[in-house]
């Protein structure tokens, strides 16, 4: 194995040890952090820390901008691809471009999303070059990122996408915070100008590992090319071991022009990092979880997006125990939504049995979840009867919100096969039975039900979206923007298998579901894929229809249009007096009219599309969405009085959920 030698990129949170050789930065560059830890005001979000003995917070006091050390090499076992053929020789110098491009081949990447610019002009025509890699093109950076992340949800790979400098870099900030929020694995790749130019406010610069540093897991900025096959292999590793996330790379235009020979067998260097990752679970420690279930009455399973990955042993899980599941926001289709012991989503809007379940439950076994604000509304009074235990890879959200009783930290999946494997071994000796625990939920059930109301010919934005849940057979990969037809999505469409449900949960950004959808349908081409959205959010990506239709991607756009943005108008009509304070979005001289057309923007984009406007056609209508080749969008028109129920008010318990009015009452 090849000795380490010093590194020459930028890496956030490693100590300095010797900088002699590596090119000096220009101070304006650096992010001008206290050499006080104990500022408050300089809160930054590293994972990974040399120290191995200090613990590595999510939200620590303080970072600081330095040069990677040259530790010693770290031995893996994710050693460079021996059998990978290369269309270069092995001593045949290349573009550093080149290089960064079979690297990613070398992870195994095929589709890349990617907007030129240019900084970035090289690393597109290394990509030109590329016989495996096939760049989508997005039509704005934000819908390059949102693509990828699409694209990850969808398949559980890391996704990818490139953008330039400056503008197109900072284009990418929302999609990874987005990302870093709903633990995403995504790679990003920008353009830097040259090194000799930054920190001297050049054309297009930003410094985007600074920008970034607090929403990514980790992020380099490339100041050797010879670090190019280390930092990509270190950046996928990074995007998808333990708690996944956003890792970026910013590569200088220079470094991609220089020419070099790559040495493919550098090791990786994360002795921190890998020191820190989860170790498997104590047997004790699940003995111990067992007991708590044998002695439990009324336990209830929270399930959050940590489960996504470990869907078949959930599912055994539930069948040894018949403990009933919530699932949150992210944790959709991880435990089959339609099964009889699924009490669907739980939280602000999730059904009234799921909260009921929690609030009465005396154990809460919560595997994979952060105890969210949407999830527990006030927090002194959720699951406040039982003990609680919590599973979680991430060791900084053992005890962040809600203080467990029992905790692991590790990984679900194996946790969930150690605890299948003690229950297998126990059957004899555990007669577990809640029956009478579940008989209470099922009345739960039949006295608050999901439902809605019609009034007239007009079309409940609900009722749409079940009757697409009838037609696919609640198998098409779902996408949406975010707001009233996000939660009437999660709560009216059954999502039974995991990776089929693609939201933007933990920061909630508008304009994700046209870009997500893309990015799930080159992950899954042979999927259905629908993005249901809403023509607020829609209209913040529309652009992307062009990307949509030059690539030929059969996306299904089923658009809830009620003129306005309708969360925030529910919210209005709950707390301020329906003060309608700019959440109007058509077109005020002419009210009646819809506003915009957005079937023209489908027709400037070649893509067919249809509007239909009463109850009795929307079957008709949804079914001819489905059947035409291609992409399609049709435009649901929704009046904008109905309300998402049921609802907890931010910061409420249990006893605070509203359950009945719409827009036509007043509060």
């Amino acid at each position: 194995m090849a000795a380490a030698t010093p590194s020459h990129a930028i890496s956030h949170h490693s100590p300095v040890t010797s900088l002699s050789k590596s090119p000096k930065l220009p101070s304006r560059f650096i992010l001008p952090i206290s050499s006080n830890p104990q500022n408050p005001t300089l809160r930054h979000r590293p994972s990974i820390s040399p120290n191995p003995l200090k613990p590595t917070l999510r939200h620590p006091l303080h970072v600081t901008n330095v040069l990677s050390t040259p530790n010693p090499a770290t031995p893996t076992t994710d050693a460079a691809d021996t059998t990978f053929i290369s269309r270069y020789t092995p001593d045949q110098p290349r573009k550093g471009s080149d290089v960064l491009v079979e690297a990613l081949e070398r992870e195994g990447v095929t589709d890349v999303f990617a907007y030129p610019g240019g900084a970035s002009m090289e690393i597109h025509q290394a990509l030109t070059r590329s016989a495996t890699i096939r760049n989508v093109l997005p039509r704005h950076e934000q819908g390059g990122v949102f693509a990828a992340e699409g694209y990850a949800r969808a398949s559980g790979r890391p996704g990818v996408c490139i953008a330039t400098s400056g503008p197109g870099a900072t284009n990418l900030v929302s999609g990874l915070a987005d990302a870093m929020l709903d633990s995403i694995p995504i790679v990003a790749i920008t353009g830097q100008v040259p090194r000799r130019m930054i920190g001297t406010d050049a054309f297009q610069e930003t410094p985007i590992v600074e920008v970034t540093r607090s929403i990514t897991k980790h992020n380099y900025l490339v100041l050797d090319v010879e670090d190019i096959p280390r930092i990509v292999r270190e950046a996928f590793f990074l995007a998808s071991s333990g708690r996944p996330g956003p890792v970026l790379i910013d590569i200088p235009k220079d470094i991609q022009q220089q020419l070099v020979v790559p040495k493919w067998d550098q090791p990786m260097r994360l002795p921190g990092y890998l020191a820190r990752l989860p170790k498997p679970p104590q047997e004790a420690h699940l003995d111990q979880i067992v007991r708590l279930i044998s002695e439990a009455k009324m336990p209830v399973l929270y399930v959050g997006g940590g489960c996504l990955n470990s869907s078949e042993e959930l599912r055994r899980f539930v069948e040894l125990t018949g403990i009933p599941v919530a699932s949150t926001l992210m944790g959709l289709g991880s435990y089959p939504c339609s099964d009889k012991l699924s009490l669907q989503m739980l939280g602000m809007h999730g059904t009234v049995y799921a909260n009921y379940a929690v609030d009465r439950s005396d154990l809460l076994l919560a595997f994979g979840v952060r105890f969210d604000d949407r999830v527990t509304g006030k927090l002194e009074a959720f699951a406040s009867r039982a003990k609680i235990v919590h599973i979680d890879i991430d060791s900084a959200e053992i005890g962040k919100n809600k203080q467990p009783h029992v905790s692991v930290c590790a990984d679900v999946k194996l946790a969930l096969q150690g605890l299948n494997e003690i229950l297998e071994g126990k059957r004899a000796d555990l007669k577990f039975d809640f029956s009478v625990w579940r008989e209470e939920l099922n009345e739960q059930k039949e006295k608050y039900p999901l439902s809605f109301k019609t009034f007239g010919d007009a079309i409940p934005p609900q009722y749409a979206i079940q009757v697409l849940d009838e037609l696919t057979d609640g198998d098409a990969i779902i996408t949406t923007g975010v707001g009233q037809h996000q939660m009437w999505a999660a709560q009216f469409y059954k999502y039974n298998r995991p990776r089929q449900w693609c939201t933007s949960g933990g920061l909630g950004a508008m304009g994700f579901g046209l870009p997500a959808a893309i990015g799930a349908a080159v992950a899954k081409p042979d999927a259905v894929v629908v993005d249901i959205d809403g023509d607020g959010s829609f209209i913040m990506n529309v652009q992307e229809l062009a990307t949509i239709r030059v690539e030929n991607l059969p996306i299904k756009v089923m658009l809830l249009n009620n003129q306005h943005l309708g969360m925030v108008v529910q919210w209005e009509d709950r707390f301020y007096k329906a003060n309608r304070a700019h959440t109007f979005l058509g077109n005020p001289a002419e009210e009646t009219q819809i506003f915009p057309n957005m079937l023209k923007f489908a027709e400037a984009c070649g893509i067919p599309a249809a509007r239909v406007t009463t109850k009795g056609d929307v079957r008709a209508a949804i079914q001819t969405m489905l059947d035409t080749p291609g992409p399609y969008l049709l435009d649901v028109i929704v009046p904008h009085q109905e309300h998402v129920l049921p609802m907890i008010p931010s910061g409420g318990a249990f006893q605070d959920v509203i359950t009945e009015g719409d827009g036509r009452s007043t509060y």
